[in-house]
């Protein structure tokens, strides 16, 4: 008994709790039972028709008041406060003290104290603390312009959520996205949906992604990149920094070079724009496309690290460690590598080695040198212990050594070759039918040997040559290998995917994510807050006689 007595006696109180009136003050009063039955009609005289509600404050310049409904719709130089945070001017306003709830129209504008919010009609549902506009508006900060066709004002978070057409307007980019969750306090946006940030010198593309707009740095995912004006940088994810001129990705990235018609591969890019810079890690890779006399080709270059710098004709590439080079009719190893567009001059260094169809040749320093305007590989310099071997057709290995060693290219195949100093041969001489004649060897001051189809059809001894040709009998195994010989056939690369053998494994970085943006509220397309209420249907200033004012 005792504890039904209770509930009966809580129950009222939990359920038929009223809300409070609405308090007003007003320097005049009149009634019009036929055009405004039970309501009374404010005007200002002096002073404005004043509101107070639960911590709302409103004042205006006429005022159609129901005190039985708790219900008033202003007119004429509207101003809705509520506390030190929200500042609203209208020239009309309504508001129901029963469901909390307003309505603004004409020239609204919502002042916090970090922006402005300009829109033609605004509601403002107390009880969430949400305001929220669907027939497009505008928020200005110190900085920026947001404009979009509807948008919601979260007050205890201190945060816009704008959708459809939404451009923000900064002095040094401008933001184009489907919606923009902004937060005022600390100006931090976040993208999602298709999103671009154009700026002079970049643009930034994204279907998600977080922009800070006052440190002008963000962080982007989801089919991201960032478009300069010579390249292209694609990635799992990009840290952007305008300032800095710096741009960071990471994972499956991607560095198009429009002018150079070039592409870049890797796990992890840099990108130093004001000095035209670029380092890539990660299985690092870039694809150089090469026009031929008979076809298009690529040359691809593999380290395990790439840098560029410059741009148009005056780049350089420098690669290093492990470097490999393969084209499909060329490919190469060294410890680095440099090439110097300018110039078109390609440098191996430390331990090269290259190999043209049969042709291996090897020595301290690798140069080749390609034409400038067919970027077609013209010749080759090989500097101190030049060495090149060409296995024979049957067995044994033609071999030629010197000091220096210069070749000569002819669609991309090698055609002269002139070894100079203290140079050494053994050529194994064979007959047309391919039966072995004998096997020559020879010491020259210099030698100038003709290919052609691949094979040497020529050779040429200057300056009082010793030259002898042995029967293979005579020949015995361990002199038919010039010293310093070193074949190197087995790390031939035959195959595009021979770039990464043997590798060191790279693990992807867990990219950290963006939360999903919250659920938009489905709100109805028409608003009704209260039966009196005149939305869709508000008499005209002159049915009530409003005498205009300044804004206060």
């Amino acid at each position: 008994m005792r504890k039904l007595i209770y509930i009966l006696f809580i129950f009222p109180v939990l359920v038929f709790s009223q809300p409070k009136d609405i308090d007003y003050k007003s320097d005049r009063t009149n009634l019009d039972e036929e055009k405004y039955p039970g309501a009374f009609i404010f005007n200002k005289v002096t002073n404005q028709v004043y509101f107070k509600h639960e911590g709302i404050e409103v004042w205006c310049d006429q005022a159609i008041f129901y005190q039985k409904e708790n219900f008033f719709k202003a007119f004429g130089n509207v101003k809705m406060q509520q506390g030190d945070t929200i500042k609203m001017r209208s020239k009309y306003a309504e508001y129901d003290g029963n469901s909390k709830f307003a309505f603004a129209s004409d020239n609204v504008s919502l002042k916090t104290p970090e922006n402005r919010l300009q829109t033609d009609s605004l509601f403002f549902d107390r009880q969430k603390q949400e305001a929220f506009y669907r027939s497009g508006g505008q928020v200005r900060d110190s900085l920026s312009t947001i404009t979009s066709q509807r948008g919601t004002y979260f007050m205890e978070k201190e945060k816009y959520s704008f959708r459809e057409d939404v451009v923000v307007t900064h002095p040094q980019y401008v933001i184009h996205s489907d919606h923009i969750d902004f937060y005022t306090k600390s100006a931090h946006a976040y993208l999602y949906g298709p999103s671009t940030i154009e700026g002079d010198e970049s643009t930034v593309y994204c279907e998600r992604g977080f922009y800070d707009t006052r440190a002008d740095e963000g962080y982007f995912i989801k089919n991201s990149n960032v478009k300069y004006e010579q390249r292209d940088l694609y990635g799992d994810s990009i840290y952007f920094n305008r300032e800095n001129s710096y741009a960071a990705a990471t994972n499956d990235v991607k560095v198009i070079d429009t002018i150079n018609a070039s592409t870049l591969y890797g796990q992890f890019a840099e990108v130093f724009r004001a000095k035209d810079s670029l380092i890539v890690t990660g299985l690092p890779h870039v694809a150089t496309l090469q026009e031929g006399d008979k076809k298009q080709d690529s040359l691809f270059i593999a380290s395990d690290t790439i840098v560029l710098k410059g741009k148009d004709i005056n780049r350089d590439i420098s690669a290093f460690y492990d470097v490999r080079i393969y084209k499909s009719d060329m490919s190469g190893k060294s410890d680095s590598l440099h090439v110097d567009e300018k110039t078109g001059l390609t440098k191996m260094i430390g331990n090269p080695v290259l190999w043209s169809f049969d042709n291996q040749i090897t020595g301290d320093t690798i140069e080749l040198i390609s034409n400038k305007e067919t970027e077609k590989l013209d010749s080759l310099k090989v500097f101190d212990n030049s060495f090149m071997i060409q296995r024979d057709s049957i067995d044994g290995y033609n071999q030629v050594k010197g000091k220096y060693l210069y070749g000569l290219f002819e669609d991309s195949e090698l055609y002269e070759v002139n070894v100079i100093k203290n140079t050494e041969t053994i050529y194994f001489i064979r007959e047309d039918d391919g039966q072995l004649f004998g096997i020559n060897k020879s010491l020259a001051a210099r030698i100038k040997m003709l290919l052609e189809d691949r094979e040497v059809t020529d050779i040429y001894y200057y300056n009082q040559p010793e030259d002898k040709t042995y029967p293979e009998e005579d020949f015995s195994e361990n002199a038919r290998k010039l010293k310093g010989f070193l074949w190197r056939g087995d790390e031939e690369l035959t195959k595009k995917s021979d770039l990464f053998t043997d590798r060191k494994t790279f693990k992807k970085k867990l990219i950290k994510g963006i939360e999903d943006p919250e659920e938009e509220e489905e709100r109805p397309s028409k608003f009704e807050i209260n039966e009196k209420s005149t939305l869709n249907s508000r008499p005209e200033k002159k049915d009530i006689k409003i005498k205009e004012s300044d804004s206060e």
